[in-house]
């Protein structure tokens, strides 16, 4: 039974390790592993302090967005040419120290964060949805969060020794390649949720089944969740099946008429009601299995019901989404590139009249890695063809040149943002007789891996609106233009 509990646990961290090395850009690796400046210290000095986990990171990141609209400014929304400010310029910071503690049995973990925004003109609190009562705020952004705690949880467990385990607290969630549910690393406060999670692992297969509600950022404020807006779930994964890797899921999300209420002035949008049910699966080949060739599909449904507004009718939810993806590694050449393509397919709303609900709840993904880097868009009413070329010049370094085309899955339905809301204002909104085609976008991302504890990184991305976009802005008042963005990212781990 050991031996076999620690092949599944091995198996678990390739498969940690196929998440980097196919699809998305990566990071590039540490030249060496670095376990922290204080913990290398004083383990070397006590072998006793292995139980004891001191540490942290801080990232800075400039980025110059233009074309994009800015949240909270009147009349400013993505790609618009003229009559409103779609420029922004800003820094951000985010600092997390964390004290961890293990014996054979259990162990405690505790993670403090400092996230803080310099000249973001983004309004921090936008009131969207509107809530009765309130009013929008300015304050700094809708990524600062000057203090709080990102994590704190209590792991009761050995699965070394036995098959059972569970983590109770404040923790993040990730499955899969974080398209649904993720730890939204890209975005400077991130995510993570109250929850209580039990795991189950053995020769055969490892499942999480997890119950909690999303933690809502709160500048000033000590962050809480959202009691009203619950997520559910088991993930389970099996390594059995040759040469593939095999990820079957059931996710619940429940949210009721109070949930995007709940927070007066919450600085993330909070949901309207449903009850919505995401059955779904994964198979994705395993590392170096089928030689040169890579690839993953994924597809899931979606039952229940789902309100558009605070006071509406709930219709009944019936959508769907699945990604289709292959690639291939020339190992002998320099630099090992890989060509990739992808195709992303996400259920819009066909006709809301008739009592049913099509477009896909993209849940708490991390949307940053797929759909654009410049974060436009999610997975839902989407249609997305992703080419990619990435290249590893040397084992320090990553590059990644991608192109992306959009299409609206149907255009009885909305153009959806990175955050998953409608877009509705400033000349978009529903029109069945506009052109399908939303734009396409072209990424060039770089990494590099200066030491063991410090990383370099940067992008740059251009959106070329396509005929939708121009048609949503076709008004004089205001016309369509293309959007760039540029960032330059550093990391350090002490």
């Amino acid at each position: 039974m050991k031996n076999n509990l620690t092949y599944l646990t091995a198996g678990a961290l390739v498969l940690a390790a196929l998440e980097q090395a196919h699809a998305q850009y990566a990071p590039p690796p540490p030249p060496t592993p670095f376990q922290g400046f204080l913990n290398e210290y004083l383990r070397a000095q006590n072998p006793y302090a292995n139980q004891w986990d001191f540490g942290g990171d801080a990232r800075l990141r400039f980025e110059m967005k233009e074309g994009f609209g800015i949240q909270g400014k009147a009349g400013s929304v993505d790609f618009r040419d003229h009559g409103a400010e779609v420029k922004n310029e800003y820094l951000l910071t985010r600092l997390r120290l964390h004290v961890g503690y293990t014996e054979k049995w259990w162990n405690v973990y505790a993670e403090g964060q400092s996230s803080l925004a310099t000249s973001d003109e983004r309004y921090a609190y936008a009131n969207a949805p509107a809530i009765p009562g309130t009013t929008k705020k300015l304050g700094y952004g809708p990524e600062s969060d000057q203090l709080d705690l990102h994590q704190a949880y209590v792991t009761l467990g050995n699965h070394k020794e036995f098959p059972l385990s569970l983590k109770i607290g404040r923790q993040e969630l990730s499955y899969g390649e974080e398209r649904l549910i993720g730890a939204f690393g890209w975005n400077n406060i991130g995510r993570s949720f109250d929850a209580a999670k039990v795991r189950w692992q053995n020769s055969w297969f490892a499942a999480d089944f997890f119950t909690g509600q999303p933690v809502v950022p709160r500048d000033g404020q000590f962050d809480m969740p959202n009691p009203y807006d619950t997520l559910s779930g088991v993930y389970a994964t099996s390594l059995k099946i040759p040469k593939t890797i095999l990820e079957a899921y059931f996710l619940a999300r429940n949210a009721s008429r109070d949930a995007n209420k709940y927070f007066s002035s919450p600085e993330f949008p909070q949901p309207t009601a449903r009850d919505i049910y995401t059955l779904g699966g994964r198979l994705k080949s395993k590392l170096g299995e089928l030689g040169a060739w890579d690839y993953t599909v994924e597809g899931a449904y979606q039952f229940g019901d789902y309100a558009a507004t605070s006071t509406s009718k709930r219709l009944n939810q019936d959508a769907f989404m699945f990604v289709l993806q292959g690639g291939y590694t020339f190992a002998d050449a320099w630099a090992t590139p890989r060509i990739g393509l992808e195709y992303a397919y996400s259920s819009g709303d066909e006709n809301s009249a008739d009592g049913t609900h099509g477009t896909f709840d993209n849940l708490f993904p991390t949307n940053h890695k797929f759909y654009g880097y410049a974060d436009f868009l999610s997975l839902q009413n989407l249609q997305d063809l992703r080419a990619i070329y990435q290249l590893k010049p040397t084992p320090r370094m990553s590059v990644s040149l991608e192109g992306h085309a959009f299409w609206l899955a149907d255009t009885h339905d909305a153009l959806y943002n990175v955050g998953g809301g409608a877009r509705t204002t400033g000349g978009y909104g529903v029109n069945p007789k506009f052109d399908s085609f939303v734009g396409s976008e072209l990424d060039l991302i770089a990494g590099y891996a200066v030491t063991r504890y410090s990383q370099l990184e940067a992008g740059y991305g251009h959106f070329f609106t396509g005929k939708y976009i121009e048609q949503s802005l076709a008004a004089p008042a205001s016309h369509s233009r293309d959007a760039d963005w540029i960032y330059v990212q550093a990391t350090i781990k002490f």
